[in-house]
């Protein structure tokens, strides 16, 4: 498949210059894709791959599927706010890498992969695709306990407005398209970011871009979560946040996203 980078193009889909993106865009009332771009390409996963963290931890609590008051405080915080301190807990205590082959083989994810062997602890390094993205969503929805599914999406429909490390986390989907929505968000490598900084990274490793600095923006648009969307972008290391964060809100106003309503402009 040809990488799509920012440039000309003939498709819809606005990808700013210089920017590396993949999407994919699923209308669950009408069972189908209205956008793909470099939907099975690699991307380092930053903070998505909470998701994942989440899932993991629920998988065996049923059928109640409760969490004692600081499990519950510290997923709480993991999925409105992003935090990091949560999700290396939880990564340390479910077995790191495992946990992400738990959940790949119990999810049918097709190229989703642990951190790279040089990286073993870096949560943010996870290898994921939009199309797996769509994947994880697909399940939460339609196929989730109802008290896991509650559990994690509510939380995603009450994402802050900043993650705790004060990054404004209503990039993409959140500046796109008016509520209701559901949030995960992803930054790694932006000069203060409180991700994994790729200033400590190999170039590549295991295929994944690990210098370009990332910013993600995943969820639902629309009334009952209607349309999923994940939107993977890489930049020119040293791009500044605004700009990124401009870039790609700029491609995902661009997608086709059925049941959502342009976010009103002041």
């Amino acid at each position: 498949m040809k990488l799509v980078r920012g440039g000309p193009s003939e498709s819809p889909t606005v990808v700013p210059p210089g920017v590396v993106a993949g999407a994919a865009v699923y209308d669950r009332r009408a069972g189908r894709f209205t956008d793909q771009l470099n939907q099975d390409h690699q991307f380092r996963s930053a903070s998505v791959v909470k998701l994942l963290i989440a899932l993991d931890l629920l998988w065996d609590r049923g059928p109640a599927y409760e969490l004692g008051p600081a499990d519950g405080e510290r997923l709480d915080v993991m999925l409105r706010s992003s935090d990091d301190d949560a999700a290396s807990h939880y990564w340390d205590e479910l077995g790191g890498g495992d946990l992400v082959d738990r959940m790949a083989a119990r999810l049918g994810l097709t190229h989703t992969t642990r951190p790279p062997a040089t990286h073993p602890g870096f949560w943010g390094y996870v290898g994921i695709t939009p199309a797996d993205t769509v994947r994880i969503y697909r399940y939460l929805l339609e196929q989730a306990p109802a008290p896991v599914r509650e559990c994690v999406l509510g939380r995603l429909h009450q994402a802050t407005r900043y993650g705790t490390d004060g990054f404004d986390q209503y990039f993409g989907i959140a500046s796109a398209f008016a509520p209701p929505f559901a949030l995960k968000q992803g930054w790694s490598g932006f000069l203060g970011s409180s991700g994994f900084s790729s200033d400590r990274a190999e170039p590549v490793a295991a295929g994944i871009d690990l210098t370009s600095d990332a910013l993600h923006t995943t969820g639902t648009v629309g009334p009952g979560d209607r349309t999923i969307v994940a939107v993977y972008t890489l930049h020119p290391p040293g791009t500044p946040y605004s700009k990124a964060y401009a870039d790609v809100t700029e491609l995902t106003r661009s997608l086709t996203v059925p049941g959502g309503s342009p976010a009103a402009t002041t």
